[in-house]
């Protein structure tokens, strides 16, 4: 999510190498706000920052620990902005209502959708208004996302007043006993008195819980700009982040929260509807540190993946019967969690190795489409048991595959040895093995700001 900035930040904090050595911190000063100027943080901000960090370390002795403990402070306080983090339910009513605005092509239709896939896994019962008919294509949208995702979406196509859609929509989510009414509405390419006259009516006859503006992280400064319009026009409880996983500098989600006073509540991080994740400064902090975000990759890994079946897999591997059925089962559970990168780049001491990893995309990885051709030429005594595989039998799953003889050895050849490595992590010491190879690859020079 911030490679290139963690990436800058150790460059900085090597600029200081000796106690006390005032040109030296000088020198880190000036590096650390071209690093922030050139990664798209608003230059209010990166003043700020600077300003906060030469202080900080020139009040704790000059030095690379004072240096380092002043910007992950000074980080901190330029996050945090007075209001809410994550989602937070209605403490006075059974429903919570969230008005989802932001001007066109910011992807608000398509984040209103992956915030419902958010709040579904967290079972609550959610239902989304489809509010804006100023895109012809956005109803219909909204009716694929809430099909894909299993959450009811209202519409009316008889009606032409988003007003009396809304107002539809709220009875029903009262009437439902729903705890999420999601509304979305209509936007525009700029900012225009006539959006603002309809998002303020629609205001006024739902009476939101929290109004959530949606932003391109790809326009950069401009994010901040129309962030502070709408929050100057209708008010904004929180600012949601969208295509964060592109072509980004990543500076924008530095600033915005603290040029808006709003702070920002989520980053849409890629296109499927998993791809949103909770911008909580502290373990943002982290992450820009290169220390990851353990507590974030344990808190989706214990809602997308099923615990009952991850503690009949360990038994499966502990014993050395992990077969085919089990594999294709823990694959569509990783593919839950989001891309390799992003995975990666939670895990304390990996962001380094995330940066040199292209996106994996599960669906459409070659590699993976073989090995599912490969499973799927198979019977179900061969997936249940592997060793069944002879070499007659290997010549007709070729055949069956499309795949090469030697393609076929070297996949199974693959999985054997992966079911090996698995089956000694499991067993009493290969934890600390796995610490030790861990500890080789960061002393072999991977990136890593020290702690």
């Amino acid at each position: 999510m911030f490679d290139s900035l963690t990436s800058s930040f150790k460059s900085v904090i090597g600029k200081i190498r000796y106690q006390d050595d005032t040109k030296a911190l000088t020198n880190a000063i000036g590096e650390l706000k071209k690093s922030l100027l050139k990664y798209d943080v608003h230059h209010k901000t990166t003043k700020e920052l600077c300003e906060r960090v030469e202080l900080k370390t020139k009040q704790n002795g000059i030095g690379q620990d004072s240096f380092l403990k002043a910007l992950r402070e000074s980080l901190s306080e330029i996050l945090v902005v007075k209001g809410n983090q994550g989602f937070v339910y209605s403490g006075t009513s059974p429903l919570t209502t969230i008005l989802m605005t932001g001007l066109q092509g910011s992807g608000k239709t398509t984040t209103t959708g992956k915030l419902a896939n958010y709040l579904k896994l967290r079972n609550k019962k959610v239902l989304i208004a489809a509010g804006d008919l100023q895109r012809l294509a956005a109803v219909e949208q909204l009716k694929q996302i809430g099909a894909q995702i299993g959450v009811e979406v209202f519409f009316d196509d008889s009606e032409k007043d988003p007003i009396n859609i809304v107002k539809k929509a709220k009875q029903k989510a009262i009437d439902g006993l729903y705890d999420v009414l999601l509304v979305d509405t209509a936007g525009r390419l700029a900012i225009d008195e006539e959006l603002m006259v309809q998002l303020k009516n629609i205001k006024d006859t739902v009476n939101p819980t929290e109004i959530f503006y949606v932003a391109d992280s790809l326009t950069g400064h401009d994010a901040t700009k129309t962030a502070i319009t709408f929050q100057e026009k209708i008010g904004i409880d929180g600012v949601i982040l969208t295509k964060f996983d592109g072509d980004t500098k990543g500076g924008v989600a530095l600033s915005l929260s603290h040029q808006t006073k709003v702070p920002l509540r989520f980053v849409g991080v890629g296109e499927k509807m998993e791809n949103l994740e909770v911008f909580i400064p502290d373990r943002i902090v982290s992450r820009l540190m290169g220390a990851g975000d353990i507590e974030g990759l344990a808190e989706k890994t214990s809602l997308l993946i099923d615990d009952k079946k991850a503690k009949e897999v360990t038994k499966k591997i502990k014993k050395g019967e992990f077969n085919f059925n089990d594999f294709l089962e823990q694959l569509e559970m990783i593919k839950k969690l989001g891309s390799m990168k992003s995975i990666i780049g939670m895990i304390p001491g990996m962001s380094g190795m995330a940066s040199q990893i292209k996106d994996m995309d599960f669906d459409n990885s070659v590699e993976l489409k073989r090995i599912k051709a490969l499973i799927g030429s198979m019977t179900l005594k061969e997936r249940e048991n592997p060793d069944l595989l002879n070499p007659s039998r290997k010549k007709r799953i070729s055949k069956g595959s499309g795949l090469s003889e030697v393609q076929v050895n070297k996949i199974l050849k693959q999985f054997h040895n992966a079911s090996k490595m698995a089956k000694k992590m499991s067993s009493k010491g290969g934890m600390k093995d796995m610490q030790r190879m861990m500890s080789q690859m960061n002393a072999q020079g991977m990136p890593q700001i020290p702690r």
